[in-house]
């Protein structure tokens, strides 16, 4: 298939181009070609800004098979994308987020059938605007894939500022969490995303479809945290915990992160999509998960750039242990 990656260098995108060319695709990516080092010799670049329509509207003169978009975050992306490729693409796949689904979860565990619902984060609730603008429309097939936590060399932290967190642990300074850290959490490793990813292309049962694709593995924030200081080499982590509306009063920003996703339980049933792709397993366990992260990131760079995140931190931890004193 000739196939068209916009993006390219992401947390996802990456292990998904190198497994398409590994399934023997011919593989094109259109981004501005800053990061692209590490991609395969064997893919076309086409260099050129999601933005600059000089560039951009050419790429369907291409005719791909499919064009896989992990670069939109507006409806009215999605609009100008529905008008540039129907009629000259075969499959439109548009990567959503997990992060859409109903916040406050009524259900432990879920499918596809959860209502896209989130109160709390803009982010999310664009996602959710945009699925409904592609499923509004006949003129352009489309599946619709939701990663939910998916990194290939970014930590996995509740609050953002991952490689703030990281250097704090390698600081000896105490983690914040949110709630009491037992909250449960899904995380993949890109490069066990990408296979079945990759199946999705060409698919005829994944035509005008919805899926998340995650892990089946999911784990206390308590166990991520430790797992991640393990890592990089810290074996007596403190973690100080937080209630989540009590963190969101001291920084506002947090609504989003916190009661727009990483708050409640996160549990997938990949059925759906396992039903079209075939059963595949995510065997990556959580130590080799953020050994793989640890490996990806150099700890020359691990400095803070965020003086305002530290601030707050220590403020809200020195505030929490000071209670009872």
């Amino acid at each position: 298939m000739k196939v068209l990656y916009i993006g390219g260098t992401g947390q996802i995108s990456f292990d998904c181009i190198h497994e398409s060319v590994k399934a023997g695709h011919d593989v094109y990516v259109y981004n501005r070609g800053h990061h692209n080092a590490g991609l395969p010799d064997a893919i076309t670049h086409l260099a050129g800004d999601i933005h600059d329509d000089d560039t951009y509207f050419k790429l369907a003169e291409h005719g791909f098979d499919a064009v896989c978009q992990f670069h939109l975050f507006s409806p009215d992306e999605i609009k100008r994308d529905i008008g540039l490729f129907a009629g000259h693409c075969d499959q439109y796949v548009f990567i959503s987020s997990a992060s859409a689904y109903q916040k406050k979860p009524t259900h432990h565990v879920i499918t596809e059938e959860t209502p896209l619902i989130n109160p709390y984060w803009g982010y999310s609730r664009a996602k959710a605007e945009m699925e409904k603008l592609l499923e509004s429309q006949t003129a352009l097939p489309y599946t619709i894939v939701r990663p939910s936590h998916t990194s290939r060399d970014k930590w996995t932290t509740a609050m953002g500022e991952s490689d703030e967190v990281v250097q704090r642990m390698r600081a000896g300074k105490p983690a914040l969490l949110h709630g009491d850290g037992t909250s449960l959490w899904t995380i993949t490793l890109s490069r066990d995303f990408a296979p079945p990813f990759v199946k999705l292309l060409g698919n005829d049962g994944a035509l005008n479809e919805d899926f998340h694709l995650t892990s089946d593995n999911y784990y206390m924030w308590n166990e991520i945290y430790k797992a991640m200081a393990r890592a990089i080499g810290v074996e007596d982590l403190e973690i100080v915990h937080v209630a989540t509306d009590t963190l969101v009063r001291y920084n506002p920003d947090w609504s989003g992160p916190l009661l727009g996703d990483k708050t409640w339980c996160a549990i997938f049933d990949n059925s759906k999509i396992k039903s079209v792709v075939g059963d595949f397993q995510c065997d990556t366990t959580l130590d080799e998960f953020m050994r793989a992260v640890a490996a990806n990131n150099d700890e020359a760079d691990q400095k803070p750039r965020n003086e305002k995140y530290n601030q707050i931190v220590d403020r809200v931890i020195a505030d929490q242990l000071a209670l009872g004193a």
